[in-house]
């Protein structure tokens, strides 16, 4: 197994490297609240610009994350780990993907409701897509999400805090804290639960040795949820 599988304990990046990333990050987060605050005010930018400047931010950051472990000597093949030399390698994948979902859902689902999370509604109802165009940049952006917030959190992270404490269940929590942290925006009672599905991502990733189930899992996780938001009456 490679070195810097999604599993593995050895540092895929540099020290400094890794606080630059947690300052992007929590610039990030920031960006969520302003970003909220204008939509309520409506006085912000459209739905298409918002889900555009997502897709770049995430993009640049995994582009700020590949240049950490390649100064390593790692790769973003081997950060993100698994391989589908087969069929039913990839098809295997799928199956974890769909299983880990559904009893995310179930979980998240009971968390919600003992929590009394309301404010989500909300939160979903000013994102959600409605025109045909922000439709398709919504599912675009999903994509995109599951893919570059896995590599961020469960590849990078998740490894980077393993590394350092020593400890998988810290790194794995210590991940899900910061993933609670940007969407912190959206409530406490939202971020815990986020918080909670990102360490369900991180269990997934440590235990498979893999990113791939979860990107999968995350990107139609949002897509789904983006889309039944419509439901919701602005």
């Amino acid at each position: 197994m490679s070195k810097t599988h999604a599993g593995a304990g050895q540092s895929v990046g540099s020290r400094n490297h890794t606080i630059g990333l947690l300052v992007i990050i929590v610039a990030w987060a920031f960006s969520g609240v302003v970003t909220l605050a204008n939509l309520r005010a409506d006085t912000g930018p459209s739905l298409i610009v918002i889900y555009s400047a997502a897709m770049i931010l995430d993009g640049l950051i995994v582009g700020y994350v590949v240049v950490g472990i390649r100064s390593q000597g790692g790769s973003l093949r081997e950060l993100i780990g698994g391989s589908w030399g087969r069929v039913r390698d990839f098809w295997r994948d799928v199956l974890v993907a769909i299983v880990f979902w559904l009893v995310a859902l179930v979980c998240l689902g009971a968390l919600r409701l003992a929590l009394h999370v309301n404010r989500s509604v909300d939160v979903a109802r000013l994102l959600a897509p409605y025109s045909r165009v922000e439709i398709g940049l919504w599912m675009l952006m999903s994509l995109t999400a599951g893919f570059c917030e896995e590599i961020i959190f469960r590849g990078y992270l998740q490894r980077q805090f393993i590394a350092w404490s020593g400890k998988p269940v810290l790194g794995i929590l210590l991940s899900a804290a910061v993933f609670a942290s940007v969407h912190a925006y959206q409530g406490a009672g939202r971020a815990v639960i986020v918080g909670v599905f990102g360490a369900m991502f991180g269990i997934l990733a440590y235990w498979r040795r893999s990113l791939r189930p979860g990107i999968m899992a995350h990107a139609w996780h949002d897509t789904i949820f983006g889309l039944a938001a419509r439901l919701i009456p602005r």
